[in-house]
Order: structure tokens, then sequence, then C-alpha cells
């Protein structure tokens, strides 16, 4: 199928993780001209090889999204390298587990920098050029607890909801200017992070490891984790021509695994 984005400049933040390569993998198929940005410099560079390998056009920019200040620069060198951004993957990484309860203010503030005002100051920045050309495609990744909450998750669960109800308010400004938002989430795929969950969830309870994943992968009808590429592939799925009238919604990548409707 011809998504048709093939020429299409596209960004993708947290390009250096599992989730972020293998996004970057998918557009970059497409013949989608791939920025990857990440603070992780190894991470970033491991990415840009994995592009280059596949012979596509790609830019590899490390970036610390939680520095506002950089946006404008950041930016500026994308368009000078490839022009304007067409697609832009809002993709970030997670904050540590925690509790609701008893965190302090410190950790809020800058988790919320790190992962809303980021998310919402680099969109402020390429929107303008989409909605002058008609064409653009807003994706946010966030987490299954916005829908489900997961247990000490309380931060990422808080936060990310809100990009949600950014999102959904975003599409209904900017759908009339040819421009999507949409947010995808991820069940349980297997990523560094999930493995890093769950093994922190093995310590805490004083488990072994297999028998977390066991228990995990059990709660999923598939009866498996998600591979990071077919997460990618749905990402590039909204990207496309054919997704053109899919706006403001919350798409789910979980195997099943998220029970309510």
């Amino acid at each position: 199928m011809d998504l048709g984005i093939h020429g299409k400049t596209a960004l993708v933040m947290g390009g250096g993780g599992g989730l972020g390569r293998a996004i970057a993998a998918a557009l970059g198929a497409e013949g989608v001209r791939v920025v990857i940005a990440d603070i992780h410099e190894e991470s970033l560079h491991a990415s840009y090889e994995a592009m280059r390998s596949r012979n596509v056009e790609a830019l590899a920019l490390q970036w610390d999204a939680s520095d506002l200040s950089l946006v404008d620069g950041k930016c500026a060198e994308i368009e000078a390298r490839f022009g304007p951004v067409d697609i832009l993957v809002n993709n970030t990484g997670g904050p540590p587990p925690t509790p609701a309860s008893g965190q302090p203010a410190s950790l809020w503030e800058t988790q919320f920098r790190a992962m809303v005002l980021s998310v919402i100051a680099l969109t402020d920045r390429v929107l303008p050029g989409m909605r002058e050309r008609r064409w653009g495609r807003v994706i946010t990744s966030t987490s299954s607890g916005v829908i489900a909450p997961i247990p000490n998750l309380a931060v990422s669960n808080a936060l990310r909801m809100s990009l949600v109800g950014w999102s959904k308010s975003l599409a209904r400004e900017v759908g009339a200017d040819g421009v999507t938002a949409n947010v995808i989430l991820p069940g349980r795929i297997a990523t560094d992070r999930i493995r890093f969950l769950d093994e922190a969830k093995a310590r805490r309870e004083g488990r072994e490891l297999s028998q977390v994943v066991a228990e995990s992968t059990a709660s999923i009808p598939l009866g498996r984790y998600g591979e990071a590429d077919e997460y990618g592939s749905a990402v590039a799925f909204l990207a496309s021509n054919r997704a053109s009238y899919m706006t403001g919604g919350v798409v789910r990548v979980d195997g099943g695994l998220i029970a309510s409707v």
C-alpha cells in the first residue's frame, strides 16, 4: 500500500529509543526524510546508522527536549537541511516509577517541562508552516496509562493524560487547515523501557523477572508483548494520506491489553 508520504519530512523525537527508532524506520521505508532527535548520543548514533543502512535520508540531532530554548535553533537546522517539518512525532521519555502521593513538587515540575511543555512548544513551532501548506501530521505517543492508569506510574499517568486533552483540542483547531492531530499509545511493547519497568516491579515485589513477565503477557489477549516495528507501522499509517480523515483520536496498539471500551 502506498501511504502517499514519499518526500515528506518527519521529525521523530526520542528517536534513539526502541519505539522512536521503529517509528523512524517505518517512515523512512515510505520514502520520508527522517530527522531523529534524542538526548542520548550513543543511541541516537545507533538509530542514525540503522537509517543509513536502509538508505533512508536522515539527520541526527542530539537534543534535550526539556530545554525549550533549543526549539527554534533545532527547527531552523532541520529546515536548512530538509525543509519544513510535515510530520511531527512527539515521543518523550518516561518518568521514574512513583506512587501518586508524596512526590516533591520539583519532580512534577521537571517532568511536566520534559513531557508536556516540550511537546507543546515544539508543536507550536512547526504548526504554522503545516497550516500554511494545508498539510501536516501531529502524532503524540503516550501510554496505555492514559486510559487505564498503571500502578506505580502516577507521574506518567497524570502528565500523559494532559497531552490527550491538548491533542484533542488542537485537532479541532487545525482540522480545517488539513492538519491532523492524534494520540497513539503503546501497550506492552518489547523495549528497554518495558524491561526496566518489569525489572523494577520484580525487585519491588521480591519476585523473579520471569514471573512478572509471564503474569504480564497472560493479561494480553494476544498472549505476547508487541514488537516495536508493529508500533512503528501504526504511526506511519497515522502519518499517511490514507489516514487523512482520522483526527482527534486515541489509537491503541496494545494487543487488546486495555479491557475498557
